[in-house]
């Protein structure tokens, strides 16, 4: 039985290949004006920059996902944004309402984040990064309370949409287009 469990670590198939200089050209063009007015609008919007500079660490993960691999179901709109506000309002109701040590709070917020972006149908990698944020976040987020969930959340990440939609519908390629369903 441990061979079986072991065997099945070796793998079998074999790396893809690199994907084409152009789409990894849109790639980079779309993550670097996504995080960018993500990066401007924290800025504006925040009084202190470097507290919401680490907000923008899921928005990240999500801008691989959006840019890099339109096509995956974790990318689409309906996984980016409910993914996101789904599990910053857990992460933060988690934090508000369970008076424990911050380690077993982490935890509560990145699982039940994973189980409600799978009944919901949003299961976007990154959310998971963004409901432990709302719990080991500064104090000065923690007052924030709900409203982190509108801003930086919620509007970081209709930024990154907005700019996938223009960035991966520019390609002359028609098998590059985003998204590949909204609902």
């Amino acid at each position: 039985m441990l061979k079986i469990f072991f065997k099945k670590m070796q793998g079998g198939g074999l790396s893809p290949a690199r994907k084409p200089f152009t789409k990894i050209l849109w790639s980079w063009l779309g993550a670097f004006i996504g995080i960018y007015l993500v990066s401007i609008v924290s800025e504006l919007s925040q009084v202190n920059v470097l507290n919401s500079l680490f907000l923008v660490g899921s928005f990240g993960a999500s801008a691989v996902l959006i840019y890099g691999a339109p096509d995956a179901d974790f990318s689409q709109p309906r996984n980016l944004l409910g993914g996101h506000i789904i599990s910053a309002f857990i992460g933060v109701s988690i934090f508000k309402f369970f008076p424990l040590d911050v380690t077993i709070l982490g935890a509560l917020a990145v699982s039940f984040s994973i189980v409600a972006m799978h009944f919901t149908r949003t299961l976007h990698p990154p959310g998971g990064a963004t409901a432990l944020i709302a719990v080991i976040g500064s104090s000065e987020l923690h007052n924030t309370g709900y409203m982190f969930v509108v801003t930086p959340i919620a509007t970081g990440a209709i930024i990154l949409l907005i700019i996938a939609l223009f960035i991966n519908n520019l390609s002359n390629n028609t098998k590059r287009h985003y998204p590949k369903y909204w609902l």
